[in-house]
């Protein structure tokens, strides 16, 4: 089968065609870097990095553009109000941003273009919207004229008159429609600025994608991605002034979007103060559970975010890897042609990782069911390298119920004062020592291969 994606531009499930049989580009807005990263930010991170992966797959190339919003209006006032240099401010934030995501598991991109880095291409590119009749200068900004383009609001599948409510921009009165939308626009003496024809000033923040997008990757690009509350007015933007700039009649051929986190019955918002930051939920679980949770549901539909949904999720990492630690001693072949079919098309299904789970489950299952060499040797083969293309199983099977806040001599030396208890029927001690373990959140497994131990979540 091949893949098939979800095209937000046609509102339906199409075959993926790339524009080279052998190569694929492929887009995916990063982050504005004024704040730590939320899981809200991880989901499309976490997504699309399995698209990569299946693309890879699939493709002899795939070149990934992930891009870092680092000038923006959010960054400067927060960078101001703490007095530090804005330059710095956002680069210690990318920095981060790229470690708590690594430890979900994401591949790096193959590009990570950075906003401030192409000043030159993004001024070329407002200079020929303006020759080209799609942009104008107004006291000291440059603006783009959406009336200059007849499909603007085809990607969103909005019509111009209803578009003024969700822009992200003030109306100003030089503005010849209310929905036009800022290229570029004047800094202060505090803000961060560069020269250009219109003066002294920075870009605004959709023409930075365009101009990214256009540098690295071409006029017109395979697949453009992004979270589903990107659509408008980021979305539309890009498509309006990169169609018009660079003269073609697409801009992506396929735009795919993923859905929100609900907390509860509630979207994460900051503004509902309803935000878990990626830093603090990964104190408490490996990157392994918050990227099953994350993949739990199908890319398109929202994610329930819940203490039941993540205590869910480590269970059931918990006992595939309990599989695995069982089976330690059984040579396995990591190897593409390894990986279960049923995943790969699942996959190549619109990225259906709920089917995907449910055949990882199966496996673990038949491999613990498993008694000959030769079927455990199959069924282990095929878990770590079917988990190796969604980025889950390459851990060591061990090591996976340790934990870095554990003192594991302390706890190794209480095992063996326990296991000596038990040998002397001292079971009064043995449950004593069982009992300090619990209190320090370690679990005891007695098992006929000697005690096992994890930590308890």
């Amino acid at each position: 089968m091949s893949i098939q994606l979800y095209n937000t531009k046609t509102g339906k499930k199409q075959l993926f065609k790339p524009i080279s049989a052998d190569s694929v580009t492929m887009y995916l807005c990063g982050p504005t870097v004024y704040d730590l990263a939320h899981i809200g930010n991880a989901r499309p991170a976490v997504v699309f990095d399995v698209l990569y992966r299946l693309l890879k797959f699939k493709f002899p190339k795939v070149t990934y553009a992930r891009n870092i919003t680092d000038i923006d209006d959010k960054i400067n006032k927060s960078a101001l109000e703490q007095g530090v240099n804005i330059k710095k401010y956002s680069e210690k934030f990318a920095k981060i941003y790229n470690e708590d995501i690594e430890q979900l598991g994401v591949l790096p991109p193959d590009i990570e273009p950075y906003a401030t880095a192409h000043i030159p291409e993004i001024i070329a590119m407002i200079k020929g919207l303006i020759e080209k009749g799609h942009a104008y200068a107004a006291e000291g900004h440059v603006l783009f004229s959406v009336e200059s383009y007849e499909n603007y609001g085809r990607l969103s599948n909005r019509k111009l008159e209803d578009m003024i409510a969700g822009a992200r921009v003030e109306v100003a009165p030089y503005k010849k429609h209310p929905a036009d939308f800022v290229l570029w626009k004047p800094s202060g003496e505090k803000l961060p600025g560069w020269g250009s024809p219109w003066g002294r000033g920075r870009p605004g923040w959709h023409i930075e994608c365009s101009a990214m997008c256009k540098s690295h990757l071409g006029d017109v690009i395979d697949i453009h991605c992004g979270g589903r509350d990107l659509v408008f007015p980021h979305h539309e933007n890009e498509a309006a002034q990169s169609c018009c700039a660079n003269e073609t009649e697409s801009f992506a051929n396929y735009w795919i979007h993923n859905g929100m986190i609900n907390m509860g019955n509630q979207k994460m918002s900051k503004s509902l103060g309803n935000i878990l930051l990626i830093q603090d939920v990964a104190k408490q679980y490996k990157g392994e559970v918050i990227r099953w949770l994350l993949l739990s549901a199908q890319y398109r539909q929202s994610v329930d975010w819940s203490d039941d949904s993540i205590h869910k999720a480590q269970k059931t990492l918990d006992r595939i890897y309990a599989v695995l630690r069982d089976n330690l001693d059984i040579e396995a072949v990591i190897d593409d042609s390894e990986i279960s079919n049923v995943v790969i098309e699942a996959l190549e299904d619109d990225l259906n990782t709920p089917i995907a789970f449910a055949e990882i489950n199966k496996i673990a299952k038949q491999l613990a069911k498993a008694e000959s060499n030769e079927d455990k040797s199959q069924y282990k083969s095929t878990l770590i390298s079917t988990g190796k293309l969604l980025g889950f199983f390459q851990q060591d099977a061990e090591a996976w119920f340790k934990s870095e806040h554990i003192d594991t001599e302390t706890i190794e030396s209480l095992i063996k004062q326990r296991d000596e208890a038990r040998v002397n029927k001292n079971w009064a001690l043995s449950d004593q020592i069982r009992d300090e373990l619990l209190a320090m959140n370690v679990v005891l497994e007695d098992s006929a291969n000697g005690t096992r131990w994890s930590v308890k979540n």
